[in-house]
């Protein structure tokens, strides 16, 4: 074999390598609009939308956003669900809408989610209302799932609701309507008021929020995983805790997993960056509330 020919098979060897490392090319997501009717009002949400290949069908997870800690950063959402979260369902032949809750990214409109309070220095001034914040978001949880039951691709004796830190706070808010056909659902990292630059570990007033999961823990029905990183700086490893012993104490069935740390990254990223972390428990859940079951 001459030189010539032993580079170009090392050229496609290394280049074969690169892809294996790489793995499947992911799965972009559709974008579209809902016509949704949230407070009675028509309004036109921007979403993704990652549906599997067919006519379904499908599971369907509805996953709501977080929420950035300035208005500039809320504007400029671009992705509310991570392409790679997307395409973790979508290789289970489960279809997943994130929708751009109002006040935020292409869908724009006023935030209603303000808690209200204020962090000054180390110090959050105000009584924050998370009542507020989680009801907002759960109005938008609830249309949406309004939405996809007109939907003949979802099956609709399987929705999981889904949200990550103020999107999972909605999520567990949302878990008490009982909505129809939603089996379960997956908390990652949810709450409010949280500053890591300022006040690492530990929210604003977090006794106050866990009144909010108090109320929702004492209505909901359907199984609930609630998943948390040890080194999460917006929350700290205790408050979570106390949060979910508040939810549980209204005899709902839910597990709480504290993960340990995310490696090199706030803990608060945990389903962005944690996935050898969260994939083994979130597998286990699907697997008993019956999502991708016949």
């Amino acid at each position: 074999m001459n030189l010539r020919r032993i580079l170009a098979v090392s050229l496609l060897a290394l280049a074969g390598a690169a892809a294996a490392q790489q793995g499947p090319e992911r799965v972009q997501p559709e974008v579209v609009k809902l016509p949704l009717v949230i407070d009675g009002q028509a309004t036109e949400v921007v979403a993704h939308l990652y549906k599997p290949r067919g006519d379904g069908p499908f599971p369907l997870v509805i996953y709501s956003h977080g929420r950035a800690g300035s208005q500039i950063e809320r504007h400029q959402l671009d992705y509310p669900v991570p392409v790679g979260h997307g395409n973790y369902w979508l290789r289970k032949g489960v279809a997943l809408v994130a929708p751009v809750r109002p006040g935020y990214g292409a869908t724009g409109g006023t935030d209603k989610e303000d808690h209200g309070a204020r962090w000054q220095g180390s110090l959050c001034v105000g009584k924050p209302d998370y009542s507020r914040t989680a009801s907002s978001a759960r109005k938008v949880i609830a249309a949406t799932h309004e939405w996809a039951l007109q939907q003949g691709w979802v099956r609709k004796d399987r929705i999981l609701l889904q949200g990550q830190s103020v999107g999972g706070l909605g999520t567990v808010a949302a878990s008490a309507l009982n909505l129809p056909g939603v089996v379960a659902t997956v908390n990652f990292a949810g709450g409010s008021g949280g500053n890591p630059g300022i006040s690492p570990g530990k929210s604003c007033d977090p006794d106050t929020l866990m009144q909010v999961y108090r109320e929702a823990g004492q209505q909901a029905k359907a199984p609930s995983l609630w998943l948390y990183a040890e080194n999460d700086l917006y929350w700290g490893p205790d408050a979570p805790k106390a949060w979910h012993q508040a939810y549980q104490a209204g005899g709902s069935d839910t597990q709480f997993v504290a993960t340990g740390p995310v490696p090199g990254q706030d803990g608060h990223q945990l389903l962005l960056h944690g996935g050898r972390l969260w994939s083994v428990p979130l597998d286990a859940f699907i697997k008993k509330v019956g999502l991708t079951a016949p």
